[in-house]
């Protein structure tokens, strides 16, 4: 099982959702105080995430509705968000030095979401 969604504890009694690749994780999201609302936004993912467009922020593309964008951190590399149809990130990555690396994450996400399992580690 290479890819899969985790929900994990995080401080405070609250938890966290993951997209993980073996043991590095590609997207997490923010804390949530309630289990069902890490799982709620995993649900939300794999529904949402294979369909989701893509825009270049850093290009000066928007977007409405669920969607992937790449963005540019002050250092100058790339991350990713995941937006919601409300405007509210769901989830994120790391930064990559290359945007290709941003695009594979992408990628990643839209193609397994469906079919990914999830483990509840929590």
């Amino acid at each position: 099982m290479p890819h899969s969604f985790k929900i994990t504890s995080a401080k405070g009694g609250q938890f966290v959702a993951k997209y993980v690749y073996n043991a590095e994780t590609i997207f997490w999201s923010e804390n949530y105080a309630g289990k069902d609302s890490a799982k709620n936004a995993i649900a939300s993912l794999k529904k949402n995430a294979p369909s989701a467009a893509v825009v270049d922020t850093a290009k000066g593309e928007t977007g409405k509705g669920y969607r992937f964008e790449l963005a540019a951190s002050k250092d100058g590399q790339t991350f990713v968000r995941f937006v919601a149809a409300n405007g509210e990130t769901m989830v994120r990555t790391e930064t990559y030095k290359s945007k290709s690396s941003a695009k594979n994450a992408i990628e990643s996400l839209k193609k397994r979401a469906a079919e990914t399992p999830v483990v509840d580690e929590a």
